[in-house]
């Protein structure tokens, strides 16, 4: 592959993941609505917005395709529905978070949640780990536990954000379709969900969506756009850059949400939480460097089997 076309692929990785840490400004425009009927709105606007794109850039027939096939098999339509319940609950807590005051907890949520993945699949999928990737889980650890510790409870805002995440990609390993072909087709099986409360709020005359104001409106509707746009820069930087280089941008996201919730939004950062972040850093540091030519992973797994055996 031409440099030209990795620089171009980071460019657009990066982008997304700008957009994706830059979101909760967004979120923070619309936070004197419910984040359910935010949450509803999003999906049904996404649904609308990815069809669009789908006909724009004449990937209606795979749509179809791909749908006639979930259909066909439980298996793929059962993964389908676990991963549009996972990514709608990853949605509800995000957007929840941000507008309560929790944004810092949020980004710690997506900054463990490579770590998170990693472990799903050494449990489910039985993928072997370095002893580089052992510390850092260690280190990751430490870091969740300061915070239990400090806070006088379990983090479960950061730990619903990771876990809900790393289970939509376990379940996304085994749907395996076009990135925006999946996301139509996720947002396709909550969208009936998404209606039934949207007209239960309607009936209750608690809806905010056509009875606020214009600009809340156009936001709601533009939750669909802000929710794709940034999915599909990564789709298009993804495919053209190594795993190690996606790796290292993915910290963009919850680095300027981090900033934001501390600068912005004037959200309290103790001394406490700077020590456990510094684990949470570290550990980050640690694994990705385990994905790099620093740490052979090989070697260092005889290694291990050595000092097990």
């Amino acid at each position: 592959m031409k440099k030209s076309e990795i620089k171009m692929g980071a460019f657009h990785a990066g982008l997304s993941y700008f957009l994706w840490g830059l979101l909760p400004i967004y979120w923070k425009l619309i936070d004197q609505v419910n984040a359910m009927e935010i949450l509803a709105n999003r999906i049904f606007w996404s649904f609308i917005f990815m069809v669009l794109v789908l006909l724009l850039t004449r990937k209606w027939g795979l749509f179809v395709q791909n749908l006639k096939g979930f259909t066909q098999n439980k298996k793929q339509f059962f993964a389908l529905a676990i991963a549009s319940l996972l990514i709608s609950i990853n949605w509800l807590v995000y957007i929840w978070a941000v507008n309560s005051g929790h944004m810092l907890e949020a980004s710690l949520g997506y900054y463990i949640n490579p770590l998170v993945s990693v472990l799903l699949g050494m449990i489910v999928l039985k993928e072997k780990l370095t002893i580089p990737q052992y510390i850092s889980f260690g280190f990751a650890a430490i870091g969740v536990l300061i915070i239990s510790i400090s806070h006088g409870k379990v983090p479960w805002i950061a730990l619903t954000l990771a876990l809900s995440f790393g289970l939509y990609g376990l379940a996304k390993k085994l749907i395996n379709v076009e990135s925006s072909v999946g996301l139509t087709l996720e947002t396709l099986v909550v969208s009936p969900i998404a209606i039934v409360y949207m007209c239960f709020l309607f009936v209750n005359g608690t809806n905010s969506f056509l009875s606020a104001n214009t600009e809340t409106d156009l936001l709601l509707i533009g939750a669909g756009a802000a929710t794709a746009v940034p999915l599909l820069y990564f789709a298009k930087g993804a495919q053209k850059i190594p795993l190690s280089l996606l790796g290292f941008l993915q910290y963009i996201a919850p680095t300027l949400t981090l900033i934001l919730g501390i600068f912005v939004y004037n959200e309290h950062f103790s001394k406490v939480q700077l020590l456990s972040f510094v684990f949470i850093w570290s550990s980050l540091t640690i694994y990705s460097l385990s994905k790099t030519k620093l740490f052979p992973e090989k070697g260092l797994r005889i290694q291990k089997e050595k000092l097990n055996g």
